[in-house]
């Protein structure tokens, strides 16, 4: 069946495929990088842009590895996963000052690289450079379990490596890059998680989970994802021209992205704002001018919950000069800040 699944996968992609995408059947490995780094994570249609206005500010390697890394964020906000963001900043840098601007040509070699996994190294080594390598995405995972019936779950090592094994068994090492492409495009567009077109599936007949009825069954998961929920209560304080603002630099989530004073407790506050922002000043001379609405955002594995709380001080205290930064109103347009608080600013006319 490998041979004739291989066969069958190559002659829909020759003709019925017509997925397009600017970096599709280039051979430059920065292109291919940098559009793989921003979809990890992320649909084609919201990358899309943001692949198109990398390119247009740092057409090259050296480009991206000389912009400041404020900027890089900048660009990258909205696209969340924010360490994809540093790892490209910082991989841009090691390949300009350690290869002269050249990517290394081996999966091997390029999974050496920080933020390039297995996946990764795979297209870039297969689309760029015709190693002989498949690529193991999600989408290749359910193509697969699918077709191929498999009842490991692929999220434990067992599963991960009988995927990889089987992808690549199925791979054609004169066609390489179109096969890798072929079977990506296929999970995309026909065999897709919710309401896959079975009816145009070349594979119907000997696809397991279709012959079997049991669509939804494929691919097998071994762990259930556990939402964690984090309350971050921030503090809005500013005047005619100035607001405060700081840097996150610790390890944790959004990590070099700014944000307003914080502080974060262990469940949602829905009263008693004074005393919070008591707490948090260490006096009593201000004035809560505001609190928005509670607001939310899911990431991955969490429920991120937020509070906006306004508040005008008496007395301007030096000491909140010392712990954050006064930016201009004019200039903050131009600090990334996280999705959430960056639609906050923009409801409210900050930016």
């Amino acid at each position: 069946m490998s041979k004739i699944f291989t066969q069958q996968l190559l002659r829909w992609n020759e003709l019925e495929n017509t997925r397009e995408m600017p970096w599709k059947g280039k051979k430059d490995p920065y292109l291919i990088w940098l559009s793989e780094i921003i979809l990890q994570q992320t649909r084609v249609e919201q990358g899309l842009p943001y692949f198109e206005r990398f390119i247009k500010q740092y057409p090259k390697v050296e480009n991206l590895a000389d912009a400041p890394e404020d900027e890089v964020m900048k660009l990258w906000q909205g696209l969340g996963y924010y360490s994809r963001a540093r790892n490209l900043h910082f991989t841009a840098k090691y390949i300009t000052e350690n290869y002269k601007g050249k990517f290394p040509k081996t999966f091997a070699e390029l999974r050496q690289l920080k933020g390039v996994g297995d996946y990764t190294a795979a297209a870039i080594a297969s689309f760029a450079f015709g190693e002989n390598v498949a690529v193991v995405d999600g989408n290749v995972i359910r193509v697969l379990g699918r077709v191929f019936g498999v009842t490991t779950p692929f999220d434990t090592t067992a599963g991960k490596k009988e995927f990889a094994q089987l992808a690549q068994s199925l791979t054609d090492s004169k066609k390489i890059a179109a096969y890798n492409q072929s079977i990506m495009d296929f999970g995309a567009v026909v065999c897709t998680p919710r309401a896959p077109k079975c009816e145009d599936c070349p594979f119907q007949k000997q696809c397991v989970a279709y012959t079997t009825e049991a669509i939804t069954n494929y691919p097998v998961r071994a762990k259930k994802t556990l939402v964690t929920e984090r309350f971050f209560n921030y503090f809005i304080i500013k005047n005619k021209t100035s607001i405060l603002v700081e840097k996150r630099v610790a390890k944790d989530i959004w990590q070099n992205l700014y944000q307003f004073p914080l502080i974060e407790t262990d469940k949602a506050i829905n009263k008693q704002f004074d005393k919070l922002a008591e707490r948090f000043l260490g006096h009593k001379k201000f004035t809560i001018k505001s609190v928005a609405d509670p607001q939310t955002q899911l990431l991955s594995h969490r429920k991120m919950n937020f509070r906006f709380i306004e508040i005008e001080l008496k007395d301007w205290l030096p000491l909140l000069d010392s712990m954050y930064e006064k930016v201009d109103l004019k200039e903050l347009s131009k600090l990334a800040f996280p999705r959430t608080l960056h639609l906050y600013l923009k409801e409210n006319q900050l930016i």
